[in-house]
């Protein structure tokens, strides 16, 4: 790469004087945080799994119970059902905090970093590399769509 690379379009160029470096560093921390994104959904994913096992500990209480289980069928009503799974939360206390903290300051210094550096230009790397890469003139390797 070079401070001449070309970009597949304007919207997606490095502004005049941003060094190879510096957008090679914006690609990393998109990519970092495209990473993080990728947490945030397991986190939901999380929640999500971990609150239909609890909602399915209804049905096995009642099935324990009509199978004469009732001691075994107690257990599980009061040791697991409605159980945290950290002190003091359930899933979705994790997953607001992680919003709220994390991930937040994740995307704000992402893109005050994008502000300060490149104008706010998204994926300036990204686009001089498929700018390389493509082939011109052929199909299925424009620029843009």
């Amino acid at each position: 790469m070079n401070n001449g690379s070309q970009s597949v379009d304007e919207k997606h160029s490095r502004p005049a004087g941003v060094d190879d470096t510096t957008v090679e560093a914006l690609g990393e921390l998109s990519k970092a945080l495209e990473t993080i994104h990728r947490v945030r959904g397991h986190l939901y994913s999380a929640h999500q799994l971990v609150g239909g096992a609890d909602l399915t500990l209804d049905r096995v209480v009642k099935l324990l119970r009509d199978a004469g289980h009732d001691e075994v069928a107690d257990r599980v009503e009061r040791e697991l059902l409605g159980r945290n799974v950290l002190p003091g939360r359930w899933t979705f206390q994790i997953v607001e905090e992680f919003d709220d903290g994390y991930y937040a300051a994740f995307q704000e210094i992402e893109r005050d970093a994008r502000e300060k550096l490149a104008g706010g230009r998204r994926h300036i790397f990204e686009a001089e590399m498929k700018e390389r890469r493509r082939t011109h003139g052929m199909p299925g390797h424009e620029a843009t769509p």
